[in-house]
């Protein structure tokens, strides 16, 4: 059967390679050629739009910025409905507004075939290893028929919930890492502010409560002061700003979001945005009239 794979780009395109690898046929598009070219160079074929990919795949694959992005892909001109074939799956695998995940759902099972929202996290590194971790959200028997093909990609695959609950999955998680990333950067300005060595205090506190994913990914690399990009900051705030509007949705209260999301967007408003998301500890050590280096 061959996979239908839409959207070849920083995360894309090393997952769809993983497919490939994985012995799958792919059936490929992109707004970008060259994305699709270097694809075809590795055994995919190329479709001219998202509309021949699911006429010629029944499980499409999608990987894309942003809500409005998938809302095309799937229900716009030459989109995904209008060359649906029925009982066809759609794994949107992007990170979007899990209300328009909904609604999206709505119109694909209408056409007689299920949708599923599977965001990832793990950014390029995992991608490219093929260990993301992988959340979804939609039917049980939908999941059944395309976890193993997702168990490809990703080293965890869970279903989380019904449709939608893979992307409140997703914005939980970038919740969290934001919150880690600010606090790691708001501990480490203090030492350096008091003159403590700050990679002594990342040494002093990494085995302890306060250790972490993220403080063993980010802390040397800001040690370092090294800000190149395993997810940029611009990247985050898109998924901080799909946190206020699910928040608003759902009437609950996400006030570190609203307050790292400003600094963020301080940070992108100085040309910062394509850092790493590590480089958040710019914010601090500008406002603190420090550098922090090990």
């Amino acid at each position: 059967m061959d996979i239908g794979f839409i959207g070849l780009g920083i995360m894309g395109k090393p997952m769809a390679k993983n497919l490939i690898k994985a012995g799958y046929s792919l059936v490929v598009y992109d707004i970008v050629s060259k994305s699709v070219e270097e694809l075809v160079a590795d055994g995919a074929v190329a479709a001219t739009s998202n509309a021949e990919v699911a006429s010629r795949c029944k499980i499409i694959i999608t990987m894309l910025p942003n809500s409005p992005h998938v809302e095309s892909a799937v229900a716009g001109p030459k989109g995904i409905l209008e060359g649906l074939q029925k009982d066809s799956i759609i794994v949107d695998m992007s990170s979007i507004d899990p209300t328009v995940s909904i609604a999206l759902s709505k119109k694909v099972e209408a056409a007689g075939s299920a949708l599923l929202d599977a965001p990832v996290s793990g950014g390029e590194p995992k991608a490219i290893d093929g260990t993301l971790a992988i959340m979804v959200g939609g039917r049980q028997e939908a999941f059944d028929a395309v976890k193993d093909l997702l168990a490809k990609m990703g080293s965890s695959v869970m279903r989380v919930g019904d449709i939608g609950s893979g992307n409140i999955a997703k914005l939980s998680n970038q919740i969290m890492v934001a919150a880690n990333i600010a606090g790691m950067s708001e501990a480490l300005t203090l030492a350096a502010k008091a003159g403590v060595n700050a990679e002594v205090v990342f040494q002093a506190v990494r085995k302890g409560l306060a250790g972490s994913t993220v403080l063993e990914a980010k802390a040397p690399m800001v040690l370092e002061g090294d800000y190149k990009p395993g997810f940029r900051i611009e990247l985050h705030i898109k998924d901080l700003a799909n946190v206020l509007a699910a928040a608003k949705t759902y009437e609950a209260p996400v006030p570190l979001s609203e307050i790292i999301i400003e600094m963020m967007k301080t940070l992108q408003a100085q040309g910062h945005g394509a850092d790493d998301h590590g480089g958040l500890i710019q914010y601090y050590e500008q406002q603190a009239g420090t550098v922090v280096r090990k």
